[in-house]
């Protein structure tokens, strides 16, 4: 529930993009009954698949001040879903920047959500990996323990309440390590259709940004990393010179056993790109004042605090009227 005044659009739609073919044959044909009390059907597997589709959702506002789209895109073992609703019930990030003015692209990244499935392991090479109840608990920099403890990290601003940590595991989904070349294919898809754009991503989906921006330098105009899990490829820094990037870090780092790591790497590839006569402005939001936030930056009480910040910067740079 909110009290925010009602949001206009002047366009709101989905779609599907990418994909390759893939032929499977010798496979034997079987009997399945797809619905209690119907009549059973013979499914014949061999044929031709499609695999590698991503989904997309595209709301345009009115009025509209981005000068270009921004998309989001989300992190591992998550969907575009991660954007929209914070799991306390909060507008998420897609409703921010819509209320700014933005035409906003969420999508789901191959293999996850609405994005469709392929068979697993045959075509594409490997087995989802999936968390448990606990696992983001800690690895997600939210609290000590278990979340059956509830014991947040002093001043944590993640939801961590028993009602809103379910339906922030509702919507986690397995992810497929895998399937990177793939997802990458379908963010160049995802580019080609809606074109020049600002590109927002969490985590995992950081890693794809760096790439995508390398490959597709033209379609890329700005990024903004959300804590990136990974760097893009050193001997391609120079592809990075024209485009502008922030990237933000959120509190309790140090006392992680993963991210002082991911951090430093994240830092060391900044400066290489600034050495290639790049722009990339590295963000610690607790030195900002922004303190207590998790690794779900977008889905912490305090995440309009971050967006504004992302708002400003964008503005910045003549990127939004």
């Amino acid at each position: 529930m909110t009290d925010t005044p009602p949001l206009t659009l002047a366009r709101w739609a989905s779609f599907h993009v990418g994909g390759r073919e893939v032929v499977v044959d010798g496979e034997p044909a079987r009997e399945v009954l797809f619905t209690p009390g119907s009549a059973p059907a013979m499914i014949d597997s061999n044929g031709t698949y499609l695999v590698g589709g991503m989904y997309g959702q595209v709301m345009v506002p009115e009025p509209r001040r981005g000068s270009l789209p921004l998309m989001l895109w989300h992190g591992g073992g998550l969907t575009g879903a991660c954007w929209e609703t914070t799991p306390d019930g909060r507008e998420g990030w897609q409703h921010f920047f819509l209320r700014r003015g933005w035409e906003v692209v969420v999508t789901d990244a191959v293999e996850r959500g609405r994005s469709g499935w392929m068979r697993i392991p045959e075509e594409t090479g490997g087995i989802p990996v999936t968390i448990t109840f606990e696992n983001p608990w800690t690895r997600f920099r939210i609290g000590t323990g278990t979340p059956q403890d509830g014991a947040l990290l002093p001043g944590n601003q993640f939801p961590g309440d028993a009602a809103s940590w379910r339906n922030f595991i509702r919507q986690c989904v397995p992810r497929f390590t895998t399937t990177d070349g793939l997802t990458l294919d379908a963010y160049g898809a995802l580019l080609d259709r809606v074109g020049p754009s600002v590109v927002v991503a969490h985590s995992q989906g950081g890693y794809f940004a760096w790439r995508a921006a390398q490959e597709w330098p033209d379609k890329v105009r700005a990024l903004v990393l959300v804590e990136p899990a990974s760097t893009g490829l050193m001997d391609k820094v120079a592809a990075l010179r024209g485009i502008p990037v922030v990237m933000l870090y959120g509190d309790f780092i140090g006392g992680d056993p993963r991210w002082p790591s991911i951090r430093a790497k994240g830092v060391a590839f900044a400066e290489a790109v600034r050495a290639a006569g790049g722009q990339v402005d590295v963000v610690d939001l607790p030195a900002r004042g922004i303190r207590g936030n998790s690794h779900m930056i977008q889905m912490d009480r305090n995440s309009d605090a971050v967006a504004a910040l992302v708002q400003d910067w964008l503005a910045a740079r003549s990127l939004w009227r």
